[in-house]
């Protein structure tokens, strides 16, 4: 086996459980536009879909008005921030294993605001090489393009990364890349 030299962890639901909260923002955001969607709602069938598709999937087709409730979830997301849980035995893994010369990247399909946000709340933004998130690549998971384009970076193979992932998609584009992978729980 090659030498690990990058791992590339997915953020919401992998590294930091962020369900309630990205929930309760959402929820909060709709609620002041006139749209009431329920928490368990929202959790059950929304959770984990990208913002556009999200949006479009409630009925709001105008892209204004879509980055304009983006936004205001993103004002909203740090109120609930006292919900998120790191995921403490991955996170001690990575940074054993950062000790040790392998960079850890974050690729996710959330937007960097909302992955920095938590990261500060969290203070883990020492303990990470690198971010990519879904402005960063044309084409977003399930295509592998967000881990590949880490890999290039970092100069890494396939066969020297280790992928961490929760959803569907993200596993679907870790299996694209070629990298062994592993799905996490919380």
């Amino acid at each position: 086996m090659a030498r690990i030299k990058l791992i590339l962890l997915d953020f919401d639901g992998t590294l930091v459980d962020t369900r309630r909260a990205n929930t309760l923002a959402y929820v909060q955001t709709l609620h002041e536009a006139g749209i009431d969607i329920t928490e368990q709602e929202y959790a059950e069938k929304y959770f984990g879909v990208r913002c556009p598709e999200f949006m479009r999937s409630i009925g709001i087709d105008d892209p204004a008005e879509a980055e304009r409730l983006r936004q205001r979830k993103i004002e909203l997301y740090p109120q609930y921030f006292s919900s998120v849980r790191l995921n403490k035995p991955l996170w001690e893994l990575c940074q054993s294993m950062r000790a040790t010369g392998v960079k850890v990247w974050i690729v996710s399909t959330g937007h960097i605001d909302n992955i920095s946000n938590v990261m500060r709340y969290l203070r883990l933004e020492e303990g990470i090489d690198g971010i990519l998130s879904s402005d960063d690549v044309a084409d977003p998971k399930p295509a592998p393009d967000c881990f590949l384009k880490a890999m290039q970076i970092v100069g890494a193979t396939p066969e020297q990364t280790l992928i961490f992932e929760d959803s569907a998609v993200g596993l679907e584009a870790a299996r694209r890349s070629g990298a062994p992978f592993f799905k996490v729980e919380l």
